[in-house]
């Protein structure tokens, strides 16, 4: 059996941030959810968030994950404190206890999964990750001999001279034998420079200790700032684009663009300079992003090319040709082969195959059927001051340039709508709509002569 704690009850006072630092956000998820997702594959028996700073925060910003279990650490007095909590609600458990910190987003399942299987494998009391770095200036240092056995963790400011030229330091990662190490955690002392209780101290009392050193010393970044935040940004995005350069899409400018681990793409995309995908976005096969375009939580079919253009919770159908500087709002429902060009914003609305909206309009709260043409500077007025209301535009219908349509309006097939008419009123399938002002002209008109 397994058991997953997360230690997730810091402030993380170096972040000077309103929000705890397990809730920060890294490539469109938090940290604490990317810690929890890096074991998803183990299958835990029993999942447990060790928490503290603003808990009841923390525990919301989770209450969709199932199973899982929160902990209060209060005060916080140091990880040996954090997984003593555990005493009470692990009683009766009996198995592998994995300890992750909440502020350490960059461990891969496989990594973990290699940790335990050693562990298990070698009937080890503790085994710990480690990692080598070409700088291990302030991390404890792990001694241990060819077959990973541990002798001794010595933390930086307590190793002698020859002592730190070791450059294997220990990660914060564990996996104990839950039985031997809760026999052990009430022995823990804070006779120590900051007074606190240490789960470090665990390994020097349990018998054997291992260790697995990971191959991407990446992998064990920690997070304390915003600067370390950054860093594993760039790492998270590098990843990304890798995967996906794996996998057939073209990135022109890879550093300039970002993603989500949400984002899905098809073969044969080609991602322009300065693009960025973020939630579940989709993006089918042959499509052409950007340059300068941003596609968040949308749906994008095949052969799609958007250009300097925002698509926010929209659904896109295959040949459509977004853009340039158009905006696609949540809400927004495009079928096969429309085109919505510069300077246009479409919210809550569909529009069925064939749609051409190609300049400078709003299409707001609107049903279009197929192959309707709004011609440039269109406006669909939804909103009256209090609620809004629904355009309905039937198949083949034409607006004139400038036109403006009162809702609730419903246009039939095959309309035309005389350019610069504001309507109010349905129209009936195939007739023409003209609501202009007469035209007033004056001849031979002369200004009023000015004041003196």
């Amino acid at each position: 059996m397994l058991a997953v704690a997360v230690l997730a009850a810091g402030k993380g006072t170096r972040m000077k941030s309103e929000l705890p630092k397990v809730l920060q956000p890294l490539a469109g998820a938090t940290l604490v959810e990317r810690v929890l997702a890096s074991c998803n594959g183990l299958e835990p028996e029993r999942q447990v968030l060790i928490v503290g700073h603003q808990a009841e925060r923390v525990q919301h910003s989770l209450a969709h994950r199932p199973g899982l279990e929160f902990v209060l650490q209060q005060p916080q007095n140091g990880t040996g404190h954090a997984v003593q909590q555990l005493l009470e609600p692990l009683a009766d458990f009996d198995g592998d206890l994995l300890v992750l910190n909440g502020d350490v987003p960059l461990l891969r399942e496989e990594t973990i999964a290699q940790l335990l299987a050693q562990h298990r494998s070698s009937g080890a009391a503790v085994t710990l990750l480690t990692a080598r770095l070409s700088d291990p200036t302030g991390y404890g240092r792990v001694f241990a001999n060819g077959d990973g056995a541990v002798s001794a963790i010595v933390e930086h400011r307590d190793c002698s001279e020859a002592q730190r030229t070791n450059n294997l330091i220990n990660a914060g990662i564990y996996c104990f034998n839950w039985r031997q190490l809760k026999a052990v955690l009430p022995q823990l002392s804070t006779d120590n420079d900051q007074g606190e209780l240490y789960l470090t101290d665990t390994v020097a009392m349990l018998q054997p200790a291992m260790h697995v050193e990971v191959a991407d010393a990446d992998e064990i970044n920690g997070i304390n700032d915003r600067l370390q935040l950054a860093q594993c940004e760039a790492v998270i995005q590098e990843r990304l684009r890798r995967h996906w350069m794996r996998e057939g899409v073209t990135f022109v400018d890879p550093a300039s663009c970002t993603l989500s681990d949400g984002t899905r793409f098809g073969r044969d995309v080609v991602v322009e300079p300065q693009c960025h995908f973020r939630g579940s976005s989709v993006i089918g096969s042959g499509c052409r992003i950007g340059p300068g375009s941003l596609i968040d939580n949308a749906r994008i079919g095949d052969r799609v090319e958007v250009v300097y253009s925002v698509v926010r919770d929209a659904v896109v159908a295959s040949d459509c040709a977004i853009g340039p500087f158009a905006q696609l709002r949540p809400g927004a429902d495009l079928g096969e082969g429309c085109r919505v060009g510069n300077f246009v914003e479409i919210k809550k609305s569909t529009l069925a195959a064939g749609c051409k909206v190609n300049h400078l309009s709003y299409i707001g709260d609107a049903e279009l059927g197929e192959n309707v043409n709004v011609g440039a500077g269109t406006i669909t007025a939804n909103y009256d001051g209090v609620n809004k209301h629904r355009t309905v535009i039937g198949a083949g219908s034409k607006t004139g340039a400038n036109s403006v349509l009162v809702a609730p309006i419903t246009l039939g097939a095959n309309v035309t709508v005389g350019a610069g008419s504001t309507l109010t009123k349905d129209v009936a399938s195939g007739a023409l709509a003209l609501g202009r002002a007469k035209q007033l002209v004056k001849e031979n008109w002369q200004p009023p002569a000015q004041a003196s």
